[in-house]
C-alpha cells in the first residue's frame, strides 16, 4: 500500500499534474467538483499515470475536500510519465 497526499484543483482547462509541493501532489482536474465527478476524474487520472487499475486506488481521507489522501494498492508501481 502506498499513500499519496494530493491537492485537487477542479474545473481546470485540462487534467494534469501541476507540481509537487511539500510532498503533496497538486493535480488539476477538468471535471467540476459536484456529484463526485472531480473525485472520479482524479482516480481515473492517477490510475492512468501510475499504470494501475482504477479499482486499486481509493480515497481514504478528504472525500469532500480539495486536500485528499489516496491509497494505492500496487505491487509494481510505476512512476508518472510527467
Amino acid at each position: 500500500m502506498i499513500r499519496l497526499s494530493v491537492r485537487v484543483i477542479p474545473n481546470a482547462s485540462k487534467t494534469c499534474i501541476v507540481s509537487n509541493v511539500d510532498g503533496k501532489l497538486v493535480v488539476k482536474i477538468q471535471a467540476p467538483a459536484n456529484d463526485g465527478r472531480a473525485n472520479d476524474g482524479l482516480l481515473c487520472f492517477i490510475a492512468k499515470e501510475f499504470k494501475v487499475a482504477r479499482s486499486r486506488i481509493k480515497i481514504v481521507h478528504g472525500q469532500k475536500s480539495r486536500e485528499k489522501i489516496l491509497e494505492i494498492d500496487a505491487n509494481d508501481l510505476q512512476k508518472p510519465s510527467s
